[in-house]
């Protein structure tokens, strides 16, 4: 016989979240939609240090009094924000951008 769908889900997961509150997902919302994939998509980047790493290959040759965002945060952002689909970083995703 073979296994449901519904037999392979797991009923909640944890992420880890340095510095905040704890933040569990479960499947008890119906159909729901929402930006939350990037969750598990910022668990995943800790865990490999996939932004991390590549941070690394970039000097920076800002003055450090003025720096504010450091590189691996700026490559974060925008890496982060083109798999959300904000190719922009303006906060509006292009397929929902307000027409005029």
């Amino acid at each position: 016989m073979t296994p449901s769908l519904t037999d392979r889900i797991p009923k909640k997961f944890r992420f880890e979240q340095p510095k905040s509150l704890q933040v569990v997902v479960n499947f008890e919302g119906g159909q729901v939609t929402s930006d939350a994939g990037l969750s598990l998509i910022a668990e995943i980047d800790r865990k490999l240090q996939i932004t991390s790493q590549f941070a690394q290959c970039f000097k920076d040759y800002r003055k450090v009094n003025r720096i504010d965002h450091s590189i691996k945060d700026l490559i974060t952002q925008r890496i982060y924000g083109l798999i959300m689909g904000y190719e922009d970083l303006n906060g509006e995703h292009p397929n929902f951008a307000r027409r005029e």
